[in-house]
C-alpha cells in the first residue's frame, strides 16, 4: 500500500491532472462563457477538447464545480472503477485458489493501480478506467449472461469516446447481432441527442475537429504506443501512412481470425479487442493502455491455472515493464541503444498479447470449469 501511494505521488507531481484541466477549461468555456468548445485550447499548449459533444454533456457538472472537487471526483472514480475491474478479472482466480478474499483483492488492487496506464489515468485525470468499466461490465455481465440490455455499455462508451467502437466490430465478428444492434442504436441515440441539444458543436466536431490530428499531439511522441506511433518514429515519412494502413489491415485480419475461432469466449473477446484497439488507433497514449488489462489478466490467469510458463512469463514481463517506466529512457534524443525495442515496448507487448492471449476453447473450458467448481 505504501509503495503504491509513493508511486502515485511521484506520478501526480509529474502529470498534475493535466487532462482534467483541459476538460475543465473546455467545459467552462462552453457552458459558462458560451464559446465554441472545439475552439478552446489550454493556454500555452496545443491541447483542447477532442471528444464528441455527448462527452461534454456527461461532463456538464464540471461547469459549476470548483476544480478541486473535479479532481476528487475523478480520483475516486478511477480508484473505484479499478477496484471493480480488478474484482471482475481477478475474482474467479481468487475464489478458485481459495485465497483470503479481502486480502487478495486488496493486494491485487494495489498492483492494478501501480500499473503505469492506470496510474497515468489517475494522475492525468483521464476517463479510461470508466470507459473500460462500461465495456467490460456490458460484456461480462450482459453479453456473457445473455442479458437483453447487452450492448448498451459499449454504445455509451462509443458515444463518449469513439475508440471503444472497436467493440461493436467485435460483436459483429462474433455474430452477436442483437447486442451489436443495441450498441449501434445506443451510440447513435446518444449522438443524436447531443446533436439536438448542441447542433453547432456537433457540426464542428463531425466535420472538422474529428479530422484534425494536430489536436491530440504529435504522432511520434514516445507516449504514442500504437502501430502508427511506432511507424512515426521510423525514418519512413514518405510511405508511413501506406505502411500504417497495411499494418492495420493485417492486424484486423489476424484479430478477426482469432475471435471467430472462439466466439463464445467473451472474456477472451474482451481481451483481444482491447489489444486491437490499442494497436490500430492512430494515437494510443500510455494511459490508454488500460485496455490491455483484460489480456494481461487472462494470460496470467490461464498461465497460473494450467501452470503454463509461457503465459505466466508473458503476463509478468509485460506487467513489470509497463509498471517500471523503463520505456521513458528513450524519450529524448540522443537516445540510448535498442531504441527500436525499448522505445516501442508497449507495441511489442501488445502484438505478443494479440498472438498469444489464450482464447481457444480447450484452455477457456478448463478455466471455466474450475471457476464453476470453486463458486
Amino acid at each position: 500500500m505504501l509503495i503504491t501511494l509513493g508511486i502515485l505521488y511521484l506520478a501526480e507531481a509529474r502529470n498534475e491532472f493535466f487532462d482534467s484541466k483541459v476538460y475543465y477549461g473546455a467545459v467552462q468555456y462552453w457552458f459558462r462563457d458560451h464559446g465554441m468548445v472545439y475552439d478552446w485550447l489550454r493556454p500555452e499548449t496545443p491541447y483542447g477538447f477532442t471528444y464528441p459533444p455527448f462527452a461534454g454533456l456527461v461532463m456538464f457538472p464540471m461547469a459549476y464545480l470548483p476544480f478541486e472537487a473535479v479532481v476528487v471526483c475523478a480520483t475516486l472514480a478511477t480508484v473505484a472503477t479499478t477496484a471493480v475491474l480488478t474484482w471482475w478479472f481477478a475474482g474467479p482466480l481468487i475464489r478458485r485458489q481459495g485465497w483470503t478474499t479481502w486480502f487478495a483483492l486488496a493486494v491485487t488492487i494495489c498492483f492494478a493501480i501501480s500499473f503505469e496506464p492506470v496510474r497515468e489515468t489517475l494522475t492525468f485525470g483521464q476517463v479510461n478506467t470508466l470507459l473500460l468499466t462500461l465495456v467490460a461490465g456490458d460484456m461480462l455481465l450482459g453479453l456473457a449472461k445473455g442479458r437483453r440490455w447487452a450492448g448498451v455499455g459499449i454504445g455509451l462508451a462509443t458515444a463518449i469516446k469513439l475508440t471503444p467502437g472497436v467493440f461493436i466490430l467485435y460483436l459483429l465478428i462474433a455474430r452477436r447481432w442483437r447486442a451489436a444492434a443495441t450498441a449501434i442504436g445506443t451510440a447513435t441515440g446518444a449522438t443524436l441527442l447531443a446533436g439536438a441539444i448542441f447542433p453547432d458543436q456537433s457540426r464542428e466536431f463531425w466535420t472538422s475537429a474529428l479530422w484534425d490530428t494536430n489536436r491530440v499531439g504529435l504522432l511520434y511522441f514516445l507516449s504514442n504506443q500504437s502501430e502508427r506511433g511506432f511507424l512515426a518514429r521510423l525514418p519512413i515519412e514518405t510511405v508511413e501512412a501506406k505502411v500504417w494502413a497495411a499494418c492495420v489491415l493485417v492486424t484486423l485480419g489476424f484479430w478477426a481470425w482469432r475471435v471467430r475461432r472462439a466466439p463464445d469466449d467473451v472474456m477472451g473477446g474482451l481481451a483481444l479487442t482491447g489489444v486491437l484497439g490499442c494497436l490500430i488507433s492512430p494515437v494510443t497514449w500510455i494511459h490508454h493502455c488500460v485496455w490491455l488489462m483484460p489480456a494481461l489478466w487472462r494470460t496470467f490467469d490461464v498461465g497460473l491455472t494450467l501452470r503454463h510458463r509461457g503465459f505466466l512469463g508473458l503476463s509478468l514481463a509485460a506487467y513489470l515493464w509497463m509498471t517500471s517506466r523503463i520505456t521513458w529512457i528513450w524519450e529524448n534524443r540522443p537516445r540510448p541503444p535498442l531504441e527500436l525495442i525499448g522505445g516501442n515496448a508497449y507495441v511489442w507487448f501488445s502484438l505478443a498479447l494479440l498472438v498469444w492471449t489464450p482464447v481457444d476453447t480447450r484452455r477457456s473450458a478448463v478455466v471455466h470449469e474450475a471457476d464453476k467448481i470453486s463458486a
